[in-house]
């Protein structure tokens, strides 16, 4: 016994040193393949596999990580200090800080709020339709701020609509039951009047005895007092049928608190993956892209992305909602959509919104500027490289070099954040100027800059393997997979993607997997696209775990879930995810990008 609590201590002392002991023994274990191998390959594969170790047991921080690279190209001869420190700040970061900033105007002025609320008040609160209002909403908002902002957004909401929805129920059932009381009530009181009546006539005829009246008119009283009074209600004693009724009631809201949370954070998800700048792994592959095909022709640019990715998520987004539907609400269209018979509770629910919405007044300059600016940034985006038009970029400054990119339009229309006043001139009544809609304080404290250095980090580690001619060793140990069909390698690779996004940072995920897959790509002759744009995609469905995503975590911290329910609505969403993104790369996805040719430009991959 005394063994065993010894043992048991000692795994437990471990247990609290566990990130210092994998800090230490993973660089030790894994050197034996740069030693054995001394080769470059083996060198960066050192690098690229301690670092993926340190990605997913997070002993210490991803962007600390994202940084070894510096260290180890170099002392390992690699390659260059200035040449892996310069990948940490590329156009596709750029672009990425571009639209953070639009994020951070937009969530400063409120109005990622203010567009929420209008459309819960368009769509109502019936069941099915308040769902599907919560997860159009905060997937439009993921495709422009961050997945984590939406949802923290949109989840005190919901529970306030449902709050009063259970509320007002639980009311209604309690005046039901009280008037039945009541009616109870009335008829014992004509039975004991009649009682007292009887009472009362014995009584007179005792005091026409014995001659005392007044204590005859004491009796009479406390007989009439006692014969009025009720039982308060709260002191009722419930039917069977009123306590079925008050759990069933319970059960269908806690089941619809469920439903709604999970719909909400699976939204965020699934909305960032139809935009360019909408989660960090579309910008990770669009870099990728860049650095390990140069001449690729800006193939992936905002316009490209969303023509492919926006019907895919609404697509994803309808084939959620069903599966949440049929979850926690059933296929009860009466009730989902009609809802029937709870009026009181719908309109007090919708008053709810509707309080929220006169809370934030009228629309304020600042909030017009920040909507116009952001308007006019999607347009610019849109129209800069359409595909079927030369963009306004081509004809104006692209015409022999790609001069303006996607991340100069971010940069431009973000920097007039801070020279925008946020007050129209003259309108204040203050002595001073009316500062900026940003200002450098607000941008530090809200700007995630560990995510700059996670897209450094990859692109650091892409270029290395360009370099060490890691990626065409990877490239030809994987010509085997000539022999499977490119739809099936797609599946199977987003299959895996899916499942280790589960316990892996998306971000880290894509930096690891991109190169590897467009690797594999070009050793058997399938477009890059094929592989990557699917698996990218696929780093986003993580659904099943609280700490898949931030998301899901602060669904999950709203204390109505369980692991298990996540666990099981998640893994379903997984494949649903992963099936709606090869139906979309095998059609619409073909037709945009020729995926079923090998482009000339995947050839022109640089060489040791």
């Amino acid at each position: 016994m005394s063994w065993f609590v010894c043992i048991s201590a000692t795994v437990g002392d471990l247990s609290l040193y566990r990130n210092y002991i994998v800090i230490v023994l993973t660089p030790l274990l894994l050197l034996p393949l740069p030693l054995i191998i001394p080769t470059p390959e083996a060198k960066c594969g050192y690098a690229i596999i301690l670092m993926a170790l340190y990605w997913c047991t997070e002993c210490i921080p991803l962007a600390v990580t994202a940084l070894l690279p510096v260290i180890l190209f170099p002392m390992m001869g690699i390659m260059e200090s200035g040449e892996v420190c310069i990948q940490y700040l590329k156009d596709s970061n750029m672009l990425f800080i571009g639209g953070l900033l639009v994020a951070i105007a937009v969530e400063h002025w409120n109005l990622h709020r203010r567009i929420a609320l209008q459309v819960l008040l368009i769509v109502g609160v019936k069941p099915s339709l308040l769902m599907i209002g919560f997860m159009g909403t905060t997937a439009f908002l993921s495709m422009w701020i961050s997945n984590t902002a939406s949802t923290a957004m949109m989840l005190p909401i919901a529970n306030a609509v449902l709050q009063q929805l259970s509320d007002t129920e639980a009311s209604a059932e309690e005046r039901e039951y009280d008037l039945t009381a009541a009616k109870d009530g009335q008829e014992n009181q004509a039975f004991e009047i009649s009682e007292l009546k009887a009472k009362d006539s014995s009584i007179n005829m005792d005091a026409d005895k014995d001659g005392d009246t007044k204590d005859i008119k004491e009796i009479k009283e406390n007989n009439v007092i006692s014969s009025l009074s009720f039982v308060p209600p709260e002191v009722y004693v419930r039917t069977p049928e009123a306590e079925q009724r008050r759990l069933r009631r319970e059960q269908k809201y806690l089941k619809l608190s469920k439903g709604m949370s999970l719909s909400v954070c699976y939204a965020a998800s699934i909305g960032g993956t139809a935009t360019l700048t909408g989660t960090t792994p579309n910008v990770i592959m669009k870099g990728q892209i860049d650095e390990l095909f140069p001449e690729n022709g800006g193939v992936i640019n905002f316009a490209s992305w969303f023509g492919f990715s926006f019907p895919n998520m609404v697509l994803m987004l309808a084939l959620s909602w069903l599966w949440l539907q049929f979850m926690f609400l059933g296929f009860n269209f009466k009730q989902s959509f009609g809802c029937g018979t709870k009026k009181d509770g719908d309109r007090q629910a919708y008053q709810v919104i509707k309080d929220e919405y006169k809370k934030l007044g009228r629309m304020k300059f600042a909030e017009g500027c920040v909507l116009a600016v952001f308007i006019l940034l999607v347009l610019l985006w849109f129209t800069r490289e359409p595909g079927f038009i030369p963009g306004w970029a081509t004809v104006l400054f692209n015409k022999d070099k790609t001069y303006v990119t996607d991340g100069t339009v971010a940069i431009l229309m973000s920097a007039l954040f801070f020279c925008i006043p946020s007050n129209f001139p003259g309108m204040s009544r203050d002595a001073e100027a009316p500062s900026a809609l940003l200002n450098w304080d607000i941008v530090h404290e809200k700007m995630p800059w560990n995510i700059l250095l996670l897209l450094g980090g990859g692109f650091a580690l892409a270029h290395g393997s360009e370099t060490s001619g890691l990626s065409v060793w990877l490239g030809k140990s994987l010509i085997p997979l000539q022999s499977i069909p490119p739809f099936a390698i797609s599946i199977l690779l987003s299959l895996l993607v899916a499942m280790f996004t589960e316990c892996s940072s998306n971000t880290a995920t894509t930096t690891l997997f991109l190169p590897i897959l467009a690797s594999m790509a070009t050793a058997i002759k399938m477009h890059p696209l094929y592989v990557m744009f699917p698996c990218t995609i696929a780093a986003s469905l993580a659904f099943m775990l609280p700490v898949a995503t931030p998301p899901n975590a602060i669904a999950f911290s709203y204390g109505n879930l369980k692991v298990i329910d996540m666990a099981r609505a998640g893994f379903i969403l997984n494949f649903l995810g992963v099936i709606t993104i090869n139906i979309a790369i095998n059609t619409w996805g073909v037709a945009m990008f020729q995926l079923n040719t090998f482009p000339s430009w995947a050839n022109t991959t640089k060489t040791p």
